[in-house]
């Protein structure tokens, strides 16, 4: 993020740059200048996500409790100092850096990879050094810090524009994040998060007078000087040549320095000596090779300009402002576009803005094992969904042919190469008499349209059926319900085990405070026996004959283990999350959003835990810590789940996969051989072979496998004689 080698460069070589400053000290010293006004710190959300995330699991799925209280510390450290937070978070992917979020994307889909290794390799966590934040975890860190009584906004346009805007403009204290573009801003202070001492508030500010003083520079040259140097618009190559030349031709290069300390020296060196010394913007235009690449050149330069301010640079300004505002949007309503775009702002709501205004939206990256041959990606689990949730909101804006226009989707998964959005047709909604307006949704305060919201939310995972069972639960229960309901019908590797361990984790997690979930092992149970216990006892016996018949009584083993499906799982499940909260949106909040936050149902150690257990077929009453009192509510919920599965023809087996150690081991002893008896025998079996239920409801596929064998069930199949129709990118 940011200019090219400048980070490194004021750290390395411009030390004047950086100062430790005390942000309490600071904020006193606004006060007296300020009298009346409280000192506020802009925060970039997205560059502070990897510093907040600091629980030590982070490959299971999300230490969710922890983390809440983790955000909940880190604002009261601010508040205690009599200092007002502001957080942003990136709204959009704005399309002329594009090309740098799939080129980062790509690269993530590698550090994925090796992290599953790393997992299957030694049944543990990576270090830290290839720490990935949990997936989902900046749409929940919205809703957490709302939730913590925040003011919260997301971006309309890149959110580094957005939040040095703001600093300018309401005079902040300061903008606090890790991203060397707010050096380029001619915008309030910059402090760095990374740096930051949160007992003693003490932190580093990079200072931009400092930097144009050390190289020579006005302030108003930094714009020109980040985009000569590449930055998320100008590409890094763009101007390889031309830096080239202005490094030969600079007399003063060190050879302790690196080429980029250098490079940047002789940049800076060229615009004071050169460009300043002569026609300025005339000169450029001739010494810059841009050619067809001036445009491009020239929004890089404007992507710095705050309202109000002004480049003495910029090569060409005609049509670069206007065409930004021209824009054709998805939604005919302006009074609903207005709406979203209000909740948009805010950060009420997920998604449901991008996809009314532009028709265009993304997914980052999520840890997914690409090698695992029965669970599809997120991204296509549930586009399904997604396209129910579409069709709803552009409901009213069908063309001639009665057809919803297409989304364009850049969603991350194993076989996307993100060379161009994937164009996803909106299925329309099987609901009696019809799919509801937006108006009525969101707008109608009549008698009985909270029970209509209700059903167009279940309609979207094809649960009608199960409406009457899924209201007499509790909103967090019955959104549990909803999303495992919903994966029973898209993925035919979802077992009776995973189903155990999802509803099991999530009872007992309501029981526990962070600290028991902060200091809860993850640890795998082995039973050693056959040829394996009596060498193991005779080792014993022959090395330790004093400890051995203790050590080795029962034969007994406790390690510490990570299960690549359960992380996977995980994975799925929190994301599910963020697809009800989408629907939740979109259909007028028939739930609170507060019960759909991962909090309230996940957390990924304990997940781990349950899992493990329920593979192993421990009994119920082990699954719930036994506590009884949890044991009549997890028969309440699996009965229902069970009943929907039969009631849809969809065959909920037991298939226990035990571990990993233990299956390896088995092949070398006959004893092993004997069949492992689960405690939870089958529940069903279908007697229709060959045919696979796919969904709740009407309009339910069949299940098809890809090319690769993953079972992937998409409602776009009945869509083949449609212009547009997806044809799912299988991974190896």
């Amino acid at each position: 993020m940011g200019v090219r080698g400048l980070h490194g460069f004021v750290g390395n070589a411009c030390p004047s740059v950086c100062t430790v400053v005390n942000l309490k000290e600071m904020a006193e010293k606004y006060q007296i200048h300020h009298p009346g006004c409280t000192p506020v710190i802009v925060v970039d959300a997205m560059c502070c996500l990897r510093h907040w995330y600091t629980p030590k699991s982070w490959v299971c799925g999300g230490q969710w409790l922890e983390y809440l209280s983790i955000l909940q510390d880190f604002i009261k450290a601010f508040n205690t100092a009599g200092i007002k937070l502001v957080f942003f978070f990136d709204g959009v992917v704005e399309q002329n850096k594009r090309h740098e979020w799939v080129k980062r994307r790509l690269r993530d889909n590698k550090e994925i990879s090796r992290i599953f290794q790393f997992i299957k390799t030694h049944r543990q966590q990576p270090s830290r050094n290839m720490f990935f934040i949990p997936s989902g975890l900046a749409i929940f860190t919205i809703f957490a810090l709302k939730s913590l009584g925040q003011e919260t906004m997301c971006s309309l346009r890149e959110a580094d524009y957005e939040v040095a805007s703001y600093g300018l403009q309401n005079n902040c204290l300061g903008i606090l994040g890790e991203d060397t573009d707010y050096l380029i801003y001619n915008t309030c202070p910059y402090f760095s998060v990374n740096k930051l001492c949160l007992d003693r508030l003490i932190t580093v500010m990079f200072s931009r007078e400092n930097l144009c003083h050390s190289l020579g520079l006005n302030i108003t040259d930094l714009p020109l000087l980040a985009c000569i140097l590449g930055n998320d618009i100008v590409p890094e190559g763009m101007l390889e040549n031309f830096r080239q030349k202005c490094l030969s031709g600079y007399p003063f290069a060190k050879q302790n320095n690196d080429k980029r300390t250098n490079t940047i020296l002789a940049v800076a060196d060229y615009i004071a000596r050169v460009l300043h010394s002569q026609q300025g913007v005339k000169d450029l235009q001739e010494m810059l090779p841009l050619g067809r690449n001036k445009t491009q050149f020239c929004r890089g330069i404007l992507s710095y300009l705050l309202p109000g301010q002004q480049s003495p640079w910029l090569l060409e300004i005609s049509s670069l402002e206007t065409s930004d505002k021209q824009e054709v949007t998805m939604c005919s309503d302006p009074e609903i576009l207005q709406i979203a775009k209000k909740q948009h702002i805010q950060a009420e709501s997920y998604l449901v803005y991008n996809i009314l205004r532009s028709g265009e939206i993304e997914c980052s990256n999520t840890l997914e094992d690409e090698f695992d041959p029965e669970l599809p990606g997120q991204a296509l689990i549930y586009r399904p969904a997604r396209q129910h949730i579409y069709s709803l909101l552009l409901e009213d804006n069908k063309d001639a042919c009665n057809s919803c226009p297409i989304i364009k989707e850049w969603f991350v998964y194993f076989g996307n190469q993100l060379k161009h959005p994937e164009l996803v047709q909106p299925i329309q909604l099987d609901i009696p008499g019809g799919t509801p307006s937006l108006r009525t949704l969101w707008l109608s305060q009549e008698a009985g349209v909270q029970s209509q919201r209700y059903d167009t939310f279940l309609a979207c995972f094809h649960l009608q059926t199960e409406r009457e069972e899924l209201q007499a639960l509790d909103n967090s229960r019955a959104a549990l319900c909803c999303l495992l309901l919903y994966l029973l019908g898209q993925v035919d590797a979802f077992s009776l085990e995973d189903v155990n361990a999802f509803i099991a984790q999530t009872l007992c997690l309501q029981g526990k405070s962070v600290a028991q979930l902060s200091g809860l092992k993850i640890l795998c149970f082995l039973q050693i026996e056959g040829l394996w216990q009596t060498c193991i006892k005779h080792i014993c016996r022959y090395y330790f004959p004093a400890a051995w018949a203790h050590v080795m009584a029962m034969c007994h083993i406790w390690l510490t283990h990570v299960d690549s499906r359960a992380v996977h799982l995980g994975s799925l499940f929190v994301r599910g999350l963020t697809t009800l909260i989408l629907a939740n949106n979109a259909c007028g909040l028939p739930f609170r959003m507060d019960d759909l936050m991962a909090w309230k149902m996940f957390d990924g150690k304990l997940f781990q835990q349950k899992y493990q257990q329920s593979h192993r077929g421990c009994p119920v009453e082990e699954l719930l810590e036994g506590n009884k009192c949890w044991l009549t509510e997890f028969q309440n919920l699996k009965s229902l789940i069970c009943k929907a599965c039969l009631k849809n023809n969809r065959a909920l087996q037991s298939r226990q996969r035990g571990n990993e150690f233990i299956r390896e081991n088995r092949r070398w002893d006959s004893s092993f051989q004997r069949p492992h008896q689960s405690h939870f025998a089958p529940s069903f079996h279908n007697p229709n072979q060959g045919h696979h239920w796919r969904g709740f409801g009407p309009g339910s596929s069949r299940f098809e496998t890809g090319p690769s064998g993953r079972g992937y069930k998409s409602e776009e199949q009945n869509q083949k004689k449609r212009r547009f129709q997806h044809t799912p990118r299988w991974p190896r």
